[in-house]
């Protein structure tokens, strides 16, 4: 059966931030992820995860202005000596909070940069952040992210990114598959899952349209978590959706899913 991690900053909402750790665990998940940790001190987070017996599984790289726009800045030539430090403070939270693997967003492709530079800065970027991880053992993961949600993202397809981890050609540099946003990208989640298996280190699912719950859309979820069984799986797949009403009152979703 698949591992199940809740995402923080999606799921259980109905509470502050802090408090949803223990919702968490509460409600049967043994691990969670979210987008970022930074409005926090990490020793505040830490005794989160400690006090709920919760591991941490994953968090993304400082994204630059999230709120003002940015998705990353991983492709952007001018924001290189930025990049840099984003993956230092990244680490500065990883590195205490036990979290093995942490997600580069690529970000948006910049106005007037033609798509072979943003291609070249991204490659350039992947390596250093690759490098510096790697150094204490952490994975990198990428994730094509659809142009629905997110236009302009500069990173979209699986096979786009099964070929930005062969240039960069870095031992711990893998994929995370989010399963809505391949759907939305008309991509075959049943090949995509097979086929990319061995550089995949973690998933993600919602449903498809509406990003909620699996169950609430029109993918194949039971026949999905399945097949991510048969082919020996073994990672988190984090729940990032965004519930359809109450984050526990959907939950059922589970049992219908792993009958």
């Amino acid at each position: 059966m698949p591992k199940l991690a809740a995402n923080l900053s999606l799921m259980f909402t109905e509470v502050p931030f802090l408090d949803r750790f223990a919702a968490a665990r509460g409600n049967g998940f043994e691990a969670v992820e979210f987008l970022f940790p930074y409005a926090f001190e990490v020793d505040t987070i830490a005794e989160r995860l400690a006090r709920c017996k919760l591991e941490l599984v994953l968090h993304n790289l400082p994204p630059g202005n999230w709120d003002g726009g940015d998705r990353g800045m991983a492709c952007d030539p001018a924001r290189v000596a930025e990049f840099e430090a984003s993956v230092t403070l990244a680490l500065a939270y990883a590195l205490p909070l036990g979290v093995k693997q942490l997600h580069c967003l690529a970000g948006r492709l910049p106005p007037g940069i033609a798509p072979e530079q943003a291609h070249r800065t991204y490659i350039a970027n992947l390596r250093h952040a690759s490098a510096r991880l790697a150094a204490h053992g952490l994975r990198l993961l990428i994730e094509p992210i659809n142009t629905v949600d997110m236009p302009g993202y500069f990173l979209t397809g699986s096979e786009q990114a099964a070929a930005v981890i062969a240039e960069v050609g870095a031992d711990n540099l893998f994929l995370q598959l989010d399963l809505y946003h391949l759907h939305r990208m008309g991509e075959d989640l049943p090949a995509v899952i097979q086929r990319q298996r061995a550089r995949t280190a973690h998933m993600q699912v919602a449903d498809s349209p509406g990003r909620h719950e699996p169950g609430s859309g029109e993918i194949d979820f039971p026949s999905l978590f399945a097949l991510i069984d048969r082919i020996g799986y073994t990672g988190w797949i984090g729940c990032e959706y965004h519930p359809r009403g109450d984050t526990v009152g959907g939950l059922g979703w589970r049992r219908q899913c792993f009958a």
